[in-house]
């Protein structure tokens, strides 16, 4: 009974395999999904440096080397796939075309992620049919996420609707919302551009006044001046000619 029972905790756990070169980036990835607890069903994470390494798990051969205890060999033994986009000699955007060209009963659901948020970079994943696509570092709220998308003990249908429907709201993201997102970022420059000037031409018209009134006191001066020059000189000669 305890035996099933263990048996039945192993084969509800959600499998991942983690492919990045990076071995901090790897541990980082691993400890974060071993320990999370918001899910009923644990992780268990295999990690691999390199989308070669990967592949050859994915394999019919890989397979036995996952899960020996297999009963059918065309059983999936991964129930996503979580690969880093930037890595040597096998890119985790090659790796997701040769996921998906390996065409299961069951596709094995393929996640990137990247420290860099390049709206063309997320648009060329999703339309290869990544199912997400997320901003390293991992944080315990993209956790559920992959959960979400994996082809974990759920109901199959279940599944399909919402990974189908995660997928379609991601693709739609880089050309609707980005472009959202950059036409809000560029009415914020203008705004703030239009205040600089604003501020800018207050501070310039408050100059000019100042610079007018100084020229106008200048000239003043200067009139009162010649004034009393030419009223002192037109005395001076009245007096000599007395």
């Amino acid at each position: 009974m305890g035996a099933g029972g263990e048996g039945n905790a192993a084969a509800a756990a959600v499998r991942v395999l983690v492919v990045d070169d990076s071995p901090v980036d790897r541990k980082v990835v691993e400890l974060l999904l071993r320990n999370h607890k918001g899910g009923a069903a644990p992780f268990h994470v295999t990690a691999v440096d390199s989308g070669k390494k990967a592949m050859e798990l994915l394999g019919p051969k890989g397979q036995g080397m996952l899960d020996s205890s297999a009963a059918d060999a065309n059983e999936l033994t991964v129930d996503i796939v979580l690969t880093d986009y930037c890595m040597p000699e096998m890119t985790g955007y090659d790796l997701l075309k040769a996921i998906k060209a390996l065409s299961p009963p069951n596709p094995i659901p393929v996640v990137v992620m990247s420290s860099e948020n390049e709206p063309q970079r997320i648009s060329r994943c999703l339309t290869a049919g990544a199912e997400d696509f997320i901003l390293k570092p991992l944080k315990s709220k993209d956790v559920q996420r992959l959960r979400n998308c994996s082809n974990s003990a759920k109901p199959k249908d279940t599944d399909d609707a919402q990974c189908k429907s995660l997928s379609s709201r991601r693709k739609m993201m880089p050309s609707d919302q980005i472009a959202k997102k950059a036409t809000s970022e560029q009415r914020s420059q203008i705004t703030r551009l239009a205040m600089v000037l604003n501020a800018s031409s207050i501070e310039l018209s408050h100059y000019f006044q100042f610079l007018f009134k100084f020229i106008l006191l200048a000239y003043a001066v200067l009139c009162l001046g010649e004034l009393l020059n030419r009223w002192s000189n037109s005395s001076f000669l009245s007096l000599w000619s007395s």
